[in-house]
């Protein structure tokens, strides 16, 4: 107690600083991977992305990122055992951290789209093992983690690859490619209003304690779905076949009229994530501020003040502006060649897994659902398509996450300890 009383506001500003920086490497990452096919794919550009991203990640950070947030990520640790040492928990969640942003930084510069709760699972287990003991770890917990290297990609790739192969029948292998666009899109884009909703209901809006039943639920997303097709159908309408370009191309005005549902998506997925990641992502941070703020005391859940969404949502979108670039082109060109109709299928495949994960409990990651999109529709073009060196570097900074932040923290929680004890 006596270390938090001496070195409590040296505590706070250190935890501020280092959850902007975990935030900046959020955006960097995690916001990338949600941007990447509509950039890659070349209906968004990147500056139109960053403002997307300025409006609707901010947007979801600060008004549904959720005023209460668990001070420990995912339940992964059990910190009961250290009620009475405060400072070991403050040294821990301060370590977790600069560690989980070091990696992403590492991560992001190059390239690798990575997955923030897996880079800050890490870096719990790691403080834990060395802070607390191994029996602290619920070891249960990392195996569905571990698990979720496999699941997310598998789902996520076996629906893009259904959507680009009933985008085939319906659309690109019939007589009359565009008419047949221009008739099935508005359905397509029902699909997208339909499932974005839902995942923000179900993931979006927890924090903001609006409770609506199942039938509620599909009731709200219906609409917003019928909503989003009656405005593209709007777009879609005015869309007429371009000789010049289809020389060029042969499906150039089909392209055409997936462009703008990229746009929905995006914006939707936006929001999604700044309001249900940025809460995850400033949870350590929460946990600093309450246990210095209450003298020492361990919490499981901490009153998150406005100040620290603001923070969290800026961190986010600077990380964008700055070095988000770099993982966009890696999920949106580098992997395999989008283009607006197999970006749209990606995406839409990806927020069909997060609904489906989210409401049965399956251990997902959305950065890993959304690259097994992405290769599922590379796969439907043929295994040539896919640009199989990426992709080995991918999997491989997936293996390495969790023990580099494991790692990584074991460190900065033996700096701190030696600095302040």
């Amino acid at each position: 107690m006596e270390i938090i009383a001496t070195y409590g506001t040296v505590f706070t500003i250190l935890a501020i600083i280092f959850g902007l920086y975990m935030t900046w490497g959020i955006g960097a990452n995690d916001l990338a991977n949600a941007m990447g096919t509509s950039v890659g794919s070349g209906a968004v550009t990147i500056r139109q992305a960053i403002c997307i991203a300025i409006i609707f990640e901010f947007s979801g950070a600060v008004l549904a990122g959720g005023h209460v947030t668990s001070t420990i990520r995912k339940g992964i640790i059990d910190p009961s055992s250290i009620v009475n040492n405060p400072e070991i928990l403050v040294y821990g969640m301060l370590a977790a951290l600069l560690a989980t942003a070091f990696w992403l930084m590492i991560a992001s510069w190059k390239g690798w789209p990575v997955s923030t709760t897996h880079s800050i699972i890490g870096a719990l287990i790691g403080f834990a093992i060395v802070g607390i003991g191994p029996d602290a770890v619920k070891w249960g917990k990392v195996g569905s983690v571990v698990a979720s290297w496999v699941v997310s990609p598998v789902i996520g790739g076996t629906v893009s690859y259904l959507l680009v192969m009933s985008t085939r029948l319906l659309i690109f292998n019939t007589d009359n490619p565009l008419k047949n666009a221009k008739r099935y899109a508005p359905f397509y884009v029902f699909l997208v209003g339909f499932i974005i909703s839902l995942v923000t209901i179900f993931k979006g809006l927890k924090h903001l304690k609006i409770d609506l039943s199942v039938f509620q639920s599909f009731s709200v997303a219906i609409f917003f779905g019928l909503l989003t097709a009656g405005i593209s159908w709007l777009f879609i309408r005015k869309i007429n076949e371009d000789r010049a370009d289809d020389r060029d191309f042969s499906f150039a005005s089909v392209e055409k009229v997936f462009a703008p549902t990229m746009l929905f998506t995006a914006c939707a997925m936006a929001f999604a994530h700044g309001s249900n990641d940025v809460a995850n992502g400033i949870g350590p941070l929460a946990a600093v501020i309450s246990i210095i703020s209450s003298g020492g005391e361990v919490m499981q859940e901490s009153d998150l003040p406005i100040w620290v969404l603001l923070l969290g949502g800026s961190g986010i979108v600077l990380g964008l502006v700055t070095w988000g670039y770099r993982v966009m082109m890696t999920v949106g060109k580098k992997i395999t060649e989008l283009t607006p109709s197999s970006g749209f299928c990606a995406q839409l495949a990806a927020a069909t897994t997060v609904v489906i994960a989210s409401r049965t409990g399956l251990p997902v990651s959305t950065t890993h659902i959304l690259v097994g999109s992405v290769l599922g529709v590379g796969l439907a073009r043929g295994i040539g398509a896919l640009d199989l060196r990426v992709i080995t570097e991918i999997f491989i900074s997936w293996l390495v996450t969790l023990p580099a932040g494991a790692i990584m923290a074991m460190l900065f929680f033996f700096t701190l300890t030696g600095i302040f004890s």
